[in-house]
């Protein structure tokens, strides 16, 4: 492994362990040249995943442009980075545990959307608006008539202890 510091070759590893998904490996390294220590993270490679864009295009999936989106949405809301990264791991477990090798961005999308809905409404609303490309406001509200129906507390509710409707 390249320091990436100094960039030479020569480094150890001083402490090995599962990180915290328990689906990667976590090691503490260091250089050999220039002292200076590092982490490196060590997943299991999968078969390639490509997804299908709405236009048929086709690209490899990257997992940055789904936390890209939905830190876009949870912009100024109470969801930490570990309930965000735990969201996409559920994500990539379905992806990756199907057979078919090519994923439409629409069944990515929605179960994006179908987690976002369980962890905070108005970030699913947000990531829903631009996903679903909203036109107008008649589609926002009747997105957001769809979740009144479904009695979902509000994160205010919830963090004052109230109880569902």
């Amino acid at each position: 492994m390249k320091c990436p510091f100094c960039n030479a070759a020569d480094t150890k590893v001083i402490d090995s362990r599962p990180a915290d998904d328990n689906s990667s490996i976590r090691r503490r390294r260091q250089c050999e040249t220039c002292g200076k220590r590092f982490t490196t993270y060590e997943k299991l490679e999968t078969i390639p995943l490509m997804v299908v864009k709405k236009d048929n295009t086709r690209e490899m999936y990257d997992r940055a442009k789904i936390e890209a989106g939905i830190l876009h949405s949870c912009h100024k809301r109470p969801v930490s980075p570990g309930q965000i990264s735990a969201l996409i791991d559920d994500v990539e477990n379905n992806l990756f545990n199907r057979e078919e090798r090519e994923i439409s961005t629409a069944v990515i999308g929605e179960l994006v959307m179908e987690r976002l809905k369980d962890l905070d409404v108005v970030t699913y609303v947000r990531f829903a608006s631009v996903y679903r490309e909203f036109k107008d406001v008649d589609t926002f509200m009747e997105e957001l008539q769809k979740i009144q129906q479904r009695n979902v507390p509000s994160y205010e509710s919830r963090k004052n202890g109230e109880e569902t409707r």
